[in-house]
């Protein structure tokens, strides 16, 4: 079977499954609860950064991983032109560009600065659909522009240790 044989209503709802993935995976990073970015994977599910080496296996080692970020890290990431590409009925892969703003040290309630993104790249998934539903089956960072994540000052009127 080719991608030409799928039905194009199944191709579409499949693009939009995997960028609502993508999407959704974003959204736990950023406002939700990071550890559960492990349970949008398949059970084997890779994330790597090839740049530095970096590679979580399994949704546990995810779940642990995401689940150790810095309580006082506040994050925002940028995902665009997300390109999904249906290659069978139960796989798929995407491009997507991102830029992401962080920073450590944040207390809630206050107004960051702006400044540059800590990374600017594109993410390259796959995606396999179980038992019905779309999973990311890997996420591999292609990171060209980057740097260490800033650590905020402690705001003037409370201690250091707060």
């Amino acid at each position: 079977m080719t991608t030409r044989d799928l039905d194009p209503l199944e191709c579409l709802l499949a693009e939009r499954a995997c960028e609502r993935l993508v999407l959704e995976l974003v959204h736990r990073l950023d406002l939700g609860e990071p550890s559960t970015v492990c349970d949008l994977f398949t059970p084997d599910g890779v994330w790597e950064w090839p740049y530095d080496g970096r590679r979580i296996e399994g949704r546990e080692a995810l779940r642990a991983y995401f689940g150790s970020r810095p309580v006082d890290r506040l994050s925002r990431r940028m995902c665009t032109n997300i390109l999904v590409t249906v290659d069978s009925p139960d796989t798929a892969s995407a491009t997507t560009y991102f830029a992401t703003y962080r920073v450590d040290g944040y207390t809630e309630g206050t107004l960051v600065p702006s400044r540059l993104p800590a990374n600017v790249g594109h993410y390259e998934d796959t995606f396999r659909r179980v038992d019905g539903t779309w999973l990311m089956a890997t996420r591999r960072l292609v990171l060209p522009f980057g740097g260490p994540t800033e650590r905020l000052e402690a705001p003037t009127g409370f201690p250091a240790s707060m």
